[in-house]
């Protein structure tokens, strides 16, 4: 680990228990992706295995709905139905936090009602994208979504996908809302770390929305991740995350070298395109929406070698 990332590990690393996960927003939190069949519509069975494959695997939370999930290509009844499955097979176990953002903040208010009646513990909040508002602008959307929207909302930035940056000063004038409960932030440097660090408390949680950054983040104090490779390597992404909680430094250096080609290989297309090659491989689902297209032929093989390394890595990680 660099002198940087050393620097913030020492003057941020919180007070941790493996008790705090119950419904808090700690640990590792699986961003779902969402099973479709070859004729491009909904597939429950492969959500349930999805869901139970999660539950094995011991994740501490899961986003339905978020842009993993393609939440762009699904209609309102197709959320409903995520949700609900969701929730009756993870709640009350692990929290069910549901994607809401959208580009505007009336229709997002709206669709976070929409998760509060399904049954959400959280919402989560990206940035609206494409529309690009200022720092003041984003303050009075997420001020309003978490007046109005009824439930805990966690902001979600992702500037490299929305267009725009949630600072962490702006961050700062939000954190101390009482519903604002939290960001994902997959901004992954130091610098930004450090800052978001400054603002954590037990009503405010960072989270990491980098896998390839994770385990570092965690380890300066960092709540947990909300990660991609999850979805196909629960048990795995779990165990870098609570040995890097528990700041047991080489043994989370082995476990984020062993998941390195699987970070770096959930990058090589858009997400969630590379994920769902694995987990497509493993019963899981079979295609994407437009305008997304599967993984491309040039990135197969990959898909076919990392795929024959999950089974034993998810065997390894409950050791």
């Amino acid at each position: 680990m660099g002198s940087a990332w050393a620097f913030v590990r020492q003057a941020f690393i919180p007070p941790y228990s493996q008790e705090q996960h119950a419904l808090s927003l700690s640990g590792l939190i699986t961003a779902l992706a969402t099973p479709f069949r070859a004729d491009g519509s909904l597939d429950p069975d492969g959500w349930q295995r999805l869901l139970h494959l999660q539950l094995e695997g011991g994740v501490h939370g899961v986003v339905v709905a978020g842009s993993t999930g393609e939440a762009a290509t699904l209609t309102d009844d197709e959320y409903d139905l995520l949700l609900a499955s969701a929730v009756a097979r993870v709640g009350g176990r692990v929290p069910v936090l549901a994607g809401t953002g959208l580009s505007g903040t009336a229709k997002t208010i709206e669709q976070t009602r929409r998760a509060a009646a399904g049954g959400a513990t959280h919402a989560l909040v990206v940035t609206p994208p494409y529309v690009r508002p200022t720092q003041a602008g984003l303050i009075a959307h997420y001020r309003a979504v978490a007046d109005q929207g009824g439930l805990p909302v966690v902001l979600y930035n992702v500037p490299g996908r929305t267009g725009c940056d949630l600072l962490p000063e702006t961050v700062a004038e939000l954190a101390d809302h009482p519903n604002i409960v939290g960001i994902k932030e997959a901004v992954g440097d130091v610098g930004r770390v450090k800052a978001l660090l400054a603002l954590r408390s037990d009503h405010f949680a960072v989270l990491s929305g980098d896998d390839g950054s994770a385990a570092r983040s965690i380890q300066a104090g960092m709540d947990g991740l909300v990660s991609v490779g999850s979805n196909a390597l629960p048990g795995a992404y779990r165990r870098m995350c609570e040995l890097a909680a528990a700041h047991d430094h080489a043994a989370t250096d082995s476990w984020d070298a062993r998941l390195q080609p699987f970070h770096d290989f959930c990058g090589v297309e858009s997400n969630p395109i590379p994920v769902k090659a694995l987990l497509r491989r493993i019963g899981i689902g079979h295609d994407l929406r437009l305008p997304l297209l599967p993984l491309s032929a040039a990135h197969q093989p990959a898909a076919e070698h990392l795929a024959g390394d999950i089974a034993a890595l998810e065997a390894l990680s409950s050791h």
